[in-house]
């Protein structure tokens, strides 16, 4: 007899919180292996494929293509032990499912509360629906899917919280509220907020820091004398760009979110300072040539700069470090998992080569070369993504000179590499055209001054000019 399993959303680590369906990879009447993989997610962070646990026949999908789901969420149902024949009969025993005794953040061990969905521009809703209007919420995960042709299912998230608000995914009159942390609990507590009367703007209507600070503003600005009511925060826009008088409006969501809210926490935590130099790089790309004509795998430019990076970190480890906040403690490491900043077509990522001090030239360029066809391809790995200890970032591939970057949080430095372009330089006493870069480096003060900044970009501007300097660390 078969029995119905409910796969959900798997935690993909890393702090990721949802997932958005790119591409089904089964149908409803497929049979699954176990470990195979049954639908295309894109994170915050990389396209991944997501496996599934039972072997069996999927008898339910649940999420349409370009809809997002909070982890926890139920993806497909299996009838284990089921022929495609008995699709029917397992869909059926699947609506007496009592769940699978998961317990995640706004979920119990029965069925999950309706969710708020957000639909990909330019994919068809059902009929009457548009992008940005409220619509009834998606079917519990114990029944089959609505098709396009029934209810419209997708409904608009809004980008804050707000007081006494409908929301699509209000909390249950009983028991917990979802909410993201502790302390956004005991904010709301020491201000007399009710949590139920708040619309949490997390995903399946997690309650925020950002909805609890909200809520104590407006209620602040109502209690003012002679005050006017606060305006209520805008509804946000859906996955869609939504076109207004003021302009057209786009979410921060997938990468381009992910990298606004790390390079936000950047710049409100780290006091940074950024000091440059330029240097002659004329002898660096002499010696490039020259490996390259030699025989064997090319050497990448971006490798030799990497390779210099490293040895300079040996002398200066002051740079390959971490600020503890709680701990008030800068936590020096002894490996260099060396980050490099890749543009793509789903925006800037940071793909990180594990270990670069133990590795040489070669194995940098083809470690750089494989890193890079992946995060095209959008198929980098959460652990491909994160652990990073220092960051190269050579914007001189787009014909800059100079930039102030803004470092990769929770890292202390970052080098920035512009163009190798040539320019009129006092050369042994002589002036004479020569291949000159600036380089850039933009350190957190809270790790060292500007002694110990100044003679790690110093170094590096040393090796580039002269690269017989890196014999001594080889």
């Amino acid at each position: 007899m078969a029995q119905v399993l409910e796969f959900k959303l798997p935690d993909l680590g890393e702090g990721l919180t949802e997932a958005e369906v790119v591409r089904w990879l089964v149908s409803v009447g497929d049979v699954v292996a176990v470990d195979q993989p049954v639908v295309e997610v894109e994170t915050a962070k990389a396209m991944v494929e997501v496996p599934c646990p039972y072997a069996g026949v999927v008898t339910a999908r649940f999420g349409e293509e370009g809809t997002e789901l909070p982890v926890g969420a139920p993806l497909l149902t299996v009838a284990v032990g089921a022929s495609p024949d008995a699709v029917h009969e397992g869909a059926a025993k699947s609506t007496e499912s009592e769940g699978s005794g998961n317990v995640l953040v706004g979920y119990g061990t029965g069925a999950a509360p309706a969710r708020r969905r957000r639909v990909r521009a330019g994919l068809t809703g059902a009929p009457g629906s548009t992008a940005g209007a409220a619509a009834a919420p998606s079917p519990s995960p114990q029944a089959a899917p609505a098709s396009r042709d029934g209810a419209p299912e997708f409904a608009q998230a809004p980008v804050s919280g707000h007081v006494a608000a409908p929301a699509p995914a209000a909390p249950p009159a009983e028991g917990p509220v979802p909410v993201i942390s502790p302390l956004v609990r005991r904010l709301a507590r020491e201000h007399g907020l009710n949590l139920r009367e708040l619309t949490g703007s997390g995903p399946d209507g997690l309650i925020l820091r950002a909805d609890v600070e909200y809520a104590i503003r407006a209620g602040a600005v109502e209690q003012a004398p002679g005050a006017t009511p606060a305006p209520k925060a805008p509804a946000g826009p859906t996955a869609a760009s939504v076109p207004s008088g003021e302009g057209t409006r786009i979410p921060l969501r997938g990468v381009r979110g992910a990298v606004a809210d790390k390079l936000s926490r950047s710049r409100r935590e780290i006091p940074e300072v950024t000091v440059w130099v330029d240097a002659d790089a004329t002898e660096l790309m002499h010696a490039r040539t020259a490996m390259n004509a030699s025989g064997g795998p090319k050497i990448s430019l971006l490798a030799l700069f990497a390779r210099i990076c490293t040895a300079a970190l040996t002398r200066y480890p002051e740079l390959n470090s971490t600020v503890d906040t709680a701990a008030r403690e800068i936590v020096q490491l002894d490996r260099v998992h060396l980050g490099f900043a890749a543009q793509t077509e789903r925006g800037l990522v940071v793909p990180v080569v594990k270990d670069a001090h133990a590795k040489g030239a070669e194995a940098l360029t083809a470690e750089f070369a494989r890193l890079t066809e992946v995060a095209r391809e959008g198929r980098l790995t959460p652990a491909e993504l994160t652990g990073g200890t220092f960051t190269l970032n050579n914007y001189g591939v787009f014909g800059v000179d100079g930039s102030t970057p803004i470092i990769n949080h929770p890292e202390a430095a970052m080098l920035g590499i512009g163009r190798i372009v040539a320019k009129p330089w006092v050369h042994q006493g002589e002036l004479a055209v020569r291949q000159v870069v600036q380089l850039s480096l933009t350190f957190d003060h809270r790790v060292c001054d500007g002694g110990t900044a100044g003679g790690f970009l110093r170094y590096v501007a040393d090796c580039v000019e002269q690269p017989a300097v890196l014999l001594r660390t080889v």
